[in-house]
């Protein structure tokens, strides 16, 4: 429970893959049509807007996961500049159709050098494979991509393309039948980084944000009745992020608040001045159903945090 803090603050910024982190403007149709409709979480980035602030390129630094640093890398292996030709990317974990594992893909919108990059791909030797109604091409690290339009890039493995794909073309359902997560997306779409989550995800985050706390048994009832979550992270004036978790009812959402609030206060106690701050700056409250957390700070308080011990022991 000390540690939900940290996790609250760090998790849900690097959560995204167990997470994935990712961008801040609306979904494009193509990409919207290619994320299955059992999506458990979007995360989405605006690489645009993070550029305009030095915060927010420090923190995707720190806090880049390795297999977002992993696709950069195979972009950059078939020519694309990431600072330049990408706008954003949005990462979305979905149930598999057994619905025993997630499947991860990836969407970058962007404008990309198409001929240079499929006069690599033939330098290379690289030849697409028609999977559905798209040509689909290997990259590095075991990935593969496809063009959905000549402004949108799907990536992912074998298995997740196909399953994207199945979904764009009528195979399956897509994100466009799943009313919940979309009702979401349409309150947070605007954020420099955003993200939304389903109940299962948001029972998976907040049993990572409470530590020991979710061992006891009033979070297995409380965690039934978590129905989605979802946050911002805006960079105009220092950092500013604001997490949702939608339950059920107001008593749900009142007692997750007195949960987080408690750790807050025990974790003060111990906190170095640097954390001490950051919990000062985070408030915590319910209202009409929902869990709030606010986190406000100016960017040289927020840089510091990045460089204290609490980041460290949760992003390491």
């Amino acid at each position: 429970m000390e540690a939900s803090m940290k996790r609250i603050l760090v998790l849900s910024l690097s959560m995204l893959i167990a997470g994935l982190p990712c961008f801040g403007a609306a979904l494009g149709t193509n990409a919207r049509a290619v994320i299955p409709k059992q999506v458990q979480q979007i995360i989405n980035v605006d690489y645009r807007r993070m550029k305009n602030s030095d915060t927010a390129m420090q923190m995707k630094t720190k806090l880049m996961p390795p297999n977002m640093k992993q696709f950069e890398d195979a972009l950059k292996d078939i020519g694309v500049v990431v600072d330049r030709d990408i706008d954003g990317i949005t990462l979305a974990s979905f149930r598999s159709s057994d619905n025993k594992s997630l499947q991860i893909i990836g969407i970058a919108q962007g404008t990309f050098p198409r001929k240079q990059i499929y006069a690599k791909l033939t330098k290379q030797k690289i030849k697409g494979k028609k999977v559905d109604t798209a040509f689909v091409y290997p990259m590095s690290g075991g990935m593969q991509m496809t063009f959905l339009d000549a402004n949108t890039m799907l990536f992912g493995d074998q298995a997740a393309v196909k399953s994207a794909l199945d979904a764009r073309d009528g195979s399956s359902m897509s994100l466009n039948a799943n009313g919940e997560i979309t009702d979401m997306i349409a309150s947070v779409d605007q954020g420099t980084v955003w993200s939304v989550l389903d109940s299962q995800g948001t029972q998976t985050m907040l049993k990572s944000a409470l530590g020991t706390a979710s061992d006891l048994a009033e979070y297995d009832t409380l965690k039934n009745r978590l129905t989605g979550s979802h946050y911002t992270m805006d960079f105009d004036h220092g950092v500013d992020f604001n997490l949702n978790v939608v339950t059920s009812d107001n008593m749900t959402a009142a007692t997750l608040s007195s949960v987080l609030k408690a750790g807050l206060l025990f974790k003060k106690m111990n906190a170095s001045p640097t954390e001490k701050t950051a919990i000062d700056d985070t408030t915590v409250d319910s209202d009409a159903g929902k869990l709030r957390v606010h986190f406000k700070a100016d960017d040289k308080s927020f840089q510091s945090l990045l460089e204290s011990p609490m980041f460290a022991a949760v992003t390491h």
